[in-house]
């Protein structure tokens, strides 16, 4: 595991499962979402049908992409019935839990990019392109338009979710060049830069999520010894700050759409100053600290390591 300091406490200490917790659920729940979707084409067990565009649970209960759903619009087409129901059932469910838990906990494409952030950490890498994270919102804005100036879902045809989930399921081809390209643009050009930066679909995400009841707290925030390492894992390390380094009194927790609940921040803190919790309950008094090393990774981004 990749530490900012010395000084925390080592896997060994804590132990490496401890360590590795959150990242190892995140990984159950991927593998077993992409196991659902291939027990029907491998062996002829339908429990899932379709893919993460739209699909059927158990035949009975539809779930649609609110981003496929809103292109669809777009395009001038209205969905049927099954659509409707399904991205309303979906954004429920990420509008209680967090948006983006669909980043973290579902999306195939995150296996790839974690990868990625994984190499850069190990060997030291930083630095890269500096792409503004509001370039993901502006990218949304823009596959809406192209499916409204096309008539089609245009943005899908080439989206790397959609290539990734589809070819795993029924079989890559040439869309290992679009899983190789996100990887290398990760891994030598942007740190983080495709599901940070670039993302549309994420982006949706965010807004879905941003009341969402399920939240990352800081509540032992008095505990933070400045090592960093919730910074150096974190896939959107500017959203910690408001909730560590916060005002006396301010909240400790991290009310941001873009975090997406991956816990690899409890995962890493030596001082177990983050617990996954809901935005209900008491407030962490603190005190503020935001000089120091913590606002300047804010303000750098840790340079997109």
């Amino acid at each position: 595991m990749e530490t900012a300091n010395s000084n925390s406490p080592t896997v060994e200490e804590r132990g490496w499962l401890r360590t590795r917790k959150w990242l190892l659920l995140r990984r159950a729940s991927q593998l077993s979402i992409l196991g659902l979707f291939l027990l029907g084409p491998w062996f002829g067990i339908w429990i899932i049908t379709g893919n993460l565009s739209a699909s059927l649970l158990l035949g009975e209960v539809p779930m649609t992409d609110p981003h496929a759903f809103l292109q669809t619009l777009a395009a001038g087409h209205w969905p049927a019935a099954e659509l409707v129901a399904g991205v309303i059932i979906v954004v429920s469910f990420y509008g209680i839990i967090g948006g983006r838990v669909f980043c973290a906990w579902v999306c195939p494409v995150n296996l790839v990019t974690d990868a990625a952030a994984a190499l850069r950490r190990h060997f030291g890498l930083k630095g890269g392109a500096n792409l503004s994270r509001s370039m993901r919102y502006w990218l949304l804005a823009a596959t809406l338009l192209l499916a409204l100036v096309t008539g089609e879902l245009a943005w899908e045809t080439v989206n790397p979710v959609t290539i990734t989930h589809r070819g795993l399921i029924f079989g890559m081809g040439v869309g290992w060049l679009v899983v190789f390209g996100v990887f290398l643009f990760d891994l030598s050009i942007a740190g983080n830069g495709w599901c940070g930066r670039l993302c549309p679909t994420g982006a949706l995400y965010a807004l879905v999520g941003k009341k969402s009841l399920v939240r990352v707290r800081a509540e032992r925030r008095d505990a933070c010894n400045d090592c960093l390492d919730c910074f150096v894992v974190c896939p959107e390390p500017n959203v910690i700050t408001p909730a560590l380094k916060g005002a006396p009194g301010g909240s400790d927790l991290i009310e941001s759409g873009a975090c997406t609940n991956c816990g690899r921040c409890i995962d890493v803190c030596g001082q177990e100053v983050f617990r996954m919790g809901t935005r209900f309950g008491k407030t962490t008094k603190g005190v503020n600290r935001t000089s120091g090393a913590c606002a300047r990774t804010d303000k750098a981004d840790l340079k997109q390591t």
